[in-house]
């Protein structure tokens, strides 16, 4: 009865974000007693939402490059690239993850950093209903104002207050860029003194997303009004 329960509570949820903004998150929540990048407790959680209408097209085009080129064609989890990751697995390769953006959101949404199979499988469940309830913009929209940038830092905003001193709606090409070369670690990766491998990393992702005439999976934010 509790997990039905729960579970019907956290549906009710998911559709109201799809109108309403997230006013905190469990990543922002666990901050203040382990921030998921330092492991250190953070005093204030530096969270701005913005609205898509007040973010850069640059923003969704960089995260769409850096973390899920396939976002339009799959309904949450991306076949291709677990199968990748599971034959360079068995190749004696390291275990890297293929979480999509839906994944992702779902994580910091609602659960907790590290890794496990019960994390994994409630990522999944949620993974699901998100996809259900939300339109793809929706998705990305609260991705790029949740999504980890820093040390107790979240979102697109105020992000590009502490870096660039603009805001998330003045985000150049090579900003957006930086901005989501780290993501995938944001401890270790830095948008203000970034290492040899961030900076390659953005460098081939401004590279891709100025390719000539743009990669295909691009063009579907045209749909979003970007």
């Amino acid at each position: 009865m509790v997990a039905v329960l729960v579970s019907f509570v956290t549906t009710l949820f998911i559709a109201a974000l799809r109108f309403v903004p997230p006013p905190t998150t469990a990543f922002m929540l666990y901050s203040r007693v382990a921030d998921p990048a330092t492991g250190l407790a953070c005093d204030r959680v530096d969270y701005q939402w913005v609205g898509w209408a007040r973010i850069s097209p640059n923003v969704p085009r960089a995260i769409l490059v850096a973390e899920d080129q396939r976002f339009f064609e799959h309904q949450g989890f991306d076949t291709k690239a677990i199968e990748a990751a599971l034959d360079e697995f068995a190749s004696g390769g390291r275990m890297r993850g293929a979480s999509t953006i839906t994944q992702q959101v779902a994580k910091n949404l609602f659960l907790w950093p590290g890794r496990s199979f019960l994390r994994k499988a409630i990522e999944a469940w949620l993974t699901v209903w998100i996809e259900a309830l939300w339109p793809k913009r929706r998705i990305i929209e609260i991705h790029a104002n949740v999504a980890q940038f820093g040390p107790c830092l979240f979102g697109i905003e105020a992000a590009s207050q502490r870096f660039f001193k603009t805001s998330a709606s003045r985000i150049s090409p090579d900003q957006a860029a930086r901005l989501a070369a780290v993501l995938p670690s944001p401890g270790r990766m830095h948008v203000s003194n970034p290492g040899v491998f961030t900076k390659k990393r953005a460098r081939q992702i401004l590279k891709e997303m100025n390719r000539g005439g743009g990669p295909s999976y691009l063009e579907d934010l045209s749909l979003f009004g970007h």
